[in-house]
């Protein structure tokens, strides 16, 4: 009896493990929406799992270009909350920095350079947090390293 148990929370842990992560455009949450879908460190278009379909991947601190994990296409490195361009850490290569929800252009904290903001798994455009702006959301939890893996398939890859 110990050993079925065990066996049913191994399996059940498995899955929760490698589920799966879909983002939709705008506040829609139609299958028919779907913009890319986040499984196992990898981001694929709409809600395929083919490997064909890879938009990017994760592996510890970078974001490789499809299914590659060669540095010549890493596509970002993610550190302290900045976004920065292919493998550097240099500040002059930062393109965003992420912190309270806010998506800022560069290594910038001013309100004027906020170009998306984040609530509750809505990702909305500028500074606002107005229903008609939501940009996409996620339907589920992501790390930071994950919701800028999400963040370049919707707004740099389509």
């Amino acid at each position: 009896m110990k050993r079925i148990i065990l066996t049913i929370l191994l399996v059940l842990l498995s899955l929760g493990l490698s589920a799966q992560v879909v983002v939709y455009k705008g506040n829609s949450r139609l299958r028919t929406d779907a913009i890319c879908n986040l499984k196992d460190n990898k981001v694929y278009k709409k809600t395929s799992s083919f490997r064909t379909d890879i938009i990017c991947n994760i592996k510890g601190y970078k974001i490789y270009e499809d299914s590659s994990q060669f540095l010549s296409d890493i596509i970002f490195t993610v550190r302290d909350n900045k976004v920065y361009k292919g493998n550097s850490s240099f500040i002059t290569d930062i393109i965003l920095t992420i912190e309270d929800g806010k998506i800022y252009e560069g290594n910038s904290r001013f309100y004027s350079d906020i170009i998306a903001n984040f609530k509750d798994g809505k990702v909305y455009t500028g500074s606002t947090n107005f229903y008609t702006d939501i940009e996409f959301n996620i339907d589920g939890h992501v790390s930071l390293i994950e919701f800028v893996a999400i963040y370049y398939a919707v707004n740099y890859y389509y």
